[in-house]
């Protein structure tokens, strides 16, 4: 499988991207890490006369804490993700997502920026991202704007990204006492390292020990991460309880949307939902320091 022919522009800034994005046309495609875009051109998954690569923009690299939240650069690689010091604590579970991604060759390169804007349905940092209130940063030349990450995926492979657009960063605030958040998926092999179908759940304990509030967002098993409502609404206000969590889980069951494909059916994804849902919600009440009753 061969590379198309495209022209290939290296930006070092982001006003020097910006012009190549404007001289260069509607079908122009941005590189980060390139494990997503490379695949679908060799593929024939999109096609493009030109290629712009955003690597050397130092602007977009690193991850800080800024005024309580974290910033994270959207050049920032998987593993620069897992193994930063700042994730320790209340940001801790964004490492749940960012450790089952791939293979370390792969985390080496990728970017958080790329996993968000690729928007591939079985992606694994949106779903606990959306968990835990995260927001998009969009530059333009227009200057800097946020989005909620929840509103930042429209449809599989669309984002809220204009074609001036370029993804700068993703802040997550400062989780509040008593919030507990994790990823939970399952995939047929790690060799293979994709989602058939995950869940992700943040909750807040209220000080009698019930769930003030529950986020349960499901993954991969339908076009863009899904908030599940009604499984959400059914634990609010309750006690944690293996017979709650299970009841919730029927109840994700019956919002998710999966297709059957050759890594597993729409029935198998459903029943996986209903485990999943489980294990997350029983591991983000730990992390806030609640019982499961």
């Amino acid at each position: 499988m061969y590379m198309p022919s495209v022209e290939f522009h290296q930006a070092t800034t982001l006003p020097e991207a910006f012009d190549l994005l404007q001289a260069c046309g509607p079908s122009t495609r941005v590189l980060a890490g390139g494990t997503d875009l490379l695949v679908d051109l060799k593929a024939k998954r999109v096609t493009t006369d030109h290629v712009i690569s955003i690597t050397r923009v130092g602007e977009l690299k690193g991850i800080a804490l800024d005024n309580g939240s974290l910033r994270i650069g959207a050049l920032t690689t998987i593993t620069q993700l897992d193994e930063s010091p700042l994730l320790e604590g209340g940001f801790d579970p964004i490492r749940d997502a960012a450790r089952l991604m791939a293979v370390r060759q792969i985390r080496n390169v990728a970017t958080i920026g790329g996993n968000l804007a690729s928007a591939v349905p079985c992606a694994d940092l949106p779903p606990i991202l959306i968990a835990m209130n995260a927001r998009v940063h969009i530059a333009s030349r227009d200057g800097e704007r946020e989005v909620p990450i929840k509103e930042f995926l429209l449809d599989v492979r669309k984002t809220a990204l204009d074609r001036h657009d370029i993804l700068s960063a993703i802040t997550v605030p400062q989780p509040p006492p008593q919030f507990g958040a994790a990823y939970e998926r399952f995939g047929l092999r790690e060799g293979n390292a994709i989602a058939v179908a995950a869940v992700a759940a943040g909750i807040r304990l209220a000080t009698d020990g019930t769930l003030e509030t529950a986020t349960i967002v499901l993954s991969a098993v339908s076009p863009i991460p899904k908030i599940a409502l009604q499984a959400s609404s059914i634990v609010q206000g309750q006690h944690p309880s293996d017979d709650l969590f299970a009841r919730a889980g029927e109840a994700a069951r019956g919002e998710a949307d999966p297709i059957s494909d050759i890594r597993g059916s729409a029935s198998f994804r459903r029943d996986l939902v209903a485990v999943l849902v489980q294990r997350a919600l029983k591991k983000a009440v730990e992390r806030a320091g609640g019982d499961v009753l």
